[in-house]
């Protein structure tokens, strides 16, 4: 937990009085590996700050997975549509690992953001740089070829993700078959 202080201290300058009356708002939760903690259809009711641990979501497209987003320690996750909107998740959130994460309920965090500027001002963070995550992957997968965009993912995503997730994972994600992230992969290490 006090690495979420550290975190909130840093973004939105949180007082060690603010943190108190936040962090008993907060649910600890140990979840094993392959646990589907948000379905879909079902509506995400929480954010959750990963302690430790490696969790992703996806969704279902004629029987295949498309990945479509990686955390893992010190990092916020939620099935983002689905908990923004209040409306069914077209995605699962589901662990890769065991893992504790910090959950906060929708309904909490709006009386937060009522009572508190920070907290409000944390929203519109974790909102902003969802929306540029979102941006910028739409770019890469329109406008990058399999190399570029399996360089920028190893440049940008944490090295547990990009070490501990499953390759056919990481390709679903990318947007690219198995077979040419094996290729770009095997043409890297040769480089």
């Amino acid at each position: 937990m006090n690495e979420l202080h550290k975190i909130l201290e840093k973004l939105i300058g949180l007082t060690e009085s603010e943190w108190k009356d936040f962090r008993i708002k907060l649910n600890r939760k140990k979840i094993n590996a392959k646990t589907a903690i948000i379905k879909e259809g079902s509506i995400a009711n929480n954010l959750y700050f990963i302690e430790y641990g490696l969790l992703r979501t996806y969704h279902l497209q004629d029987g295949k997975e498309i990945n479509t987003y990686f955390a893992c320690d010190k990092q916020f996750i939620s099935t983002f549509s689905s908990f923004i909107s209040q409306t069914a998740s077209f995605e699962t959130l589901e662990t890769l690992e065991d893992s504790i994460v910090y959950e906060l309920s929708y309904q909490i965090l709006t009386e937060l953001y009522k009572e508190s500027r920070k907290i409000e001002k944390l929203g519109r963070i974790l909102a902003e740089k969802n929306y540029l995550c979102v941006l910028d992957r739409m770019y890469s997968m329109q406008t990058k070829t399999a190399k570029e965009k399996y360089l920028d993912f190893i440049k940008n995503y944490d090295k547990k993700i990009t070490q501990k997730v499953p390759q056919h994972q990481i390709a679903s994600f990318l947007g690219i078959a198995p077979e040419s992230l094996s290729r770009v992969r095997k043409e890297i290490c040769i480089s």
